[in-house]
C-alpha cells in the first residue's frame, strides 16, 4: 500500500508559477512510476505528466510541454510538478498518482494509488 499526500496548491494569477509536491509513505517509492494527473470543474481527469522510476525519463501530455516539469526525488519519497506560465485553464484539481512498472505511457490507463488531489486556481 502506497500513501500519497499532495501539497502547494493555491490560488495564482495567470502568468505566475506554482510547484506541486507529492509525499509518498508506504512501499519503496523507487518501485513506482509516479504522475500528475488534473481535473477541471465539469470535465474528466487527464493525464499531466509522469517520470520514470530513477527520474531519467519522463513523458508529458502535448498541452503541459514547456511549461510544467515533473521530477522526484527518491531519497525525500517526492515528485515534483513545477508549473509556469500558468494558465486560466489550468486552474483544475492535481492528483498525484503511482503505478507499478516501467512503461509510464501505462499510467495513461491505468493507475494503482491517487492522492487526494490539491485545488489550483488560476485567475485571469
Amino acid at each position: 500500500q502506497v500513501q500519497l499526500v499532495e501539497s502547494g496548491g493555491g490560488l495564482v494569477q495567470a502568468g505566475d508559477s506554482l510547484r506541486l509536491s507529492c509525499a509518498a509513505s508506504g512501499r519503496t517509492f523507487s518501485s513506482y512510476i509516479m504522475g500528475w494527473f488534473r481535473q477541471a470543474p465539469g470535465k474528466e481527469r487527464e493525464f499531466v505528466a509522469a517520470i520514470s522510476r530513477s527520474g531519467g525519463s519522463t513523458v508529458y501530455a502535448d498541452s503541459m510541454k514547456g511549461r510544467f516539469t515533473i521530477s522526484r526525488d527518491n531519497a525525500k519519497n517526492t515528485v515534483y510538478l513545477q508549473m509556469n506560465s500558468l494558465k486560466y485553464e489550468d486552474t483544475a484539481v492535481y492528483y498525484c498518482a503511482a503505478r507499478e512498472g516501467i512503461i509510464m505511457t501505462a499510467m495513461y490507463s491505468s493507475v494503482d494509488y491517487w492522492g487526494q488531489g490539491t485545488q489550483v486556481t488560476v485567475s485571469s
